[in-house]
């Protein structure tokens, strides 16, 4: 019998991964052509943020309690096809129905948020269910990936509406679903591993203090996901007043440099790394004088150093979390990881309200209008 071919299953993965990117990037820099070109509200803006959220959430909330009604290898296969349906509805319908404008990109985002909550709670397990001698290091790659598919997209969007204009942001959009095709022609030509879609051996590996741990887990993602989406907000701040550039730019440098950080940082580790509880130890006591740094520090340019350097400090803190797990909780299966995506949504509630209250917030450097604006542009995901 000839042996599978893990390897393409791998990068069949990766890449799946990397093309799920534009579903969370590319939404935000629409934004502002959305509210000129159909006069949609920023308070319609932030139920779009809602949207995406409430249906990654209750992805997440599905696979944790009945995922094993599912047949899991069929699923990951469909999920860039929805993610690119997704896309095309987002940009088709207000292209052929400008009056229905705001319906069709509550439609693409209701069907590309599907897609992206099964990434999330699919696409990890499949990776750590592949046989490997370096489990870990698979896992960091994975996610950094999906930093520099992030990093890639914001450049060559602003630089194709810059040089195109912001009218023409629908082939754009059709671009970037070509991705996710291409990812789900790969997948079917790979053969995927067996993964746990039963709860019970999660519990039966976590009674007593392996529910514990699995509840500190958990905590972790939720945390993390904290730490590195505020920061990934403010960045963009203080890389515009640090270095004086516009607004446009340093949205764009900003994005870049926090997102950037995260995805080198992973690799470094997907190369190098090892004894990922020294590293979480470490990061998280590095995120914590960076804050403060940033929080006391009258100095824009060491402000904006320290903001960097949190995009080190957070880049292993969900992924890290996802190999602790598989190393103190075997087999944990899908149910685990679809638990642990939903202890990170928690965090992106709060962006959802970031347009109904665009003004009046008291921000440093006298930026708070600014910082109210990205709210809409911060997907509300949970993590890079």
């Amino acid at each position: 019998m000839e042996k599978p071919n893990y390897k393409r299953t791998k990068r069949a993965c990766y890449f799946a991964n990397l093309a799920m990117s534009s579903v969370f990037s590319l939404p935000p820099l629409l934004f502002a052509t959305f509210r000129e070109q159909y006069g949609i509200s920023y308070t319609l803006l932030g139920t779009l943020v809602l949207v995406n959220f409430c249906t990654q959430l209750g992805i997440d909330l599905i696979f944790s309690f009945f995922g094993r009604h599912f047949n899991i290898h069929k699923t990951i296969r469909l999920m860039p096809i929805v993610t690119a349906a997704g896309l095309c509805v987002y940009a088709l319908i207000p292209m052929l129905f400008p009056g229905y404008a705001y319906m069709g990109l509550v439609a693409g985002t209701f069907l590309f948020s599907v897609a992206a909550g099964l990434g999330e709670v699919l696409v990890s397990p499949a990776i750590a269910a592949l046989p490997s001698d370096t489990p870990d290091k698979d896992m960091s790659m994975l996610h950094a990936l999906y930093g520099y598919g992030f990093v890639g997209v914001v450049l060559i969007s602003t630089l194709f509406l810059r040089i195109a204009g912001n009218q023409y942001w629908m082939y754009l959009t059709f671009f970037w679903a070509m991705l996710p095709v291409i990812a789900s022609v790969w997948l079917r030509m790979s053969p995927l591993p067996d993964m746990n879609m039963e709860q019970n051996k999660v519990k039966s590996a976590g009674s007593g203090s392996g529910t514990k741990g699995l509840l500190l887990c958990m905590a972790c993602i939720f945390l993390g996901a904290c730490a590195e989406n505020t920061m990934s907000n403010w960045v963009s701040v203080y890389a515009e007043k640090a270095l004086r550039i516009p607004k446009v730019w340093g949205d764009i440098l900003g994005m870049s440099l926090f997102a950037g950080l995260l995805a080198l940082t992973r690799t470094i580790y997907a190369k190098y790394g090892k004894n990922i509880f020294k590293i979480l130890t470490i990061s998280m006591w590095g995120a914590v004088v960076c804050y403060l740094t940033v929080g006391l520090s009258s100095n824009g340019a060491l402000s904006l150093a320290a903001c960097a350097a949190v995009g080190i400090c957070t880049a292993m803190l969900w992924p890290g979390t996802l190999i602790f797990m598989e190393e103190k909780i075997p087999a944990a299966g899908v149910a685990a990881y679809a638990l642990m995506a939903a202890g990170g949504r928690p965090w992106g509630l709060r962006c959802a309200p970031g347009p109904w209250h665009r003004c009046g917030q008291d921000c440093p450097y006298g930026v708070g209008r600014d910082l109210g604006q990205r709210s809409v542009a911060d997907p509300g995901t949970g993590g890079i």
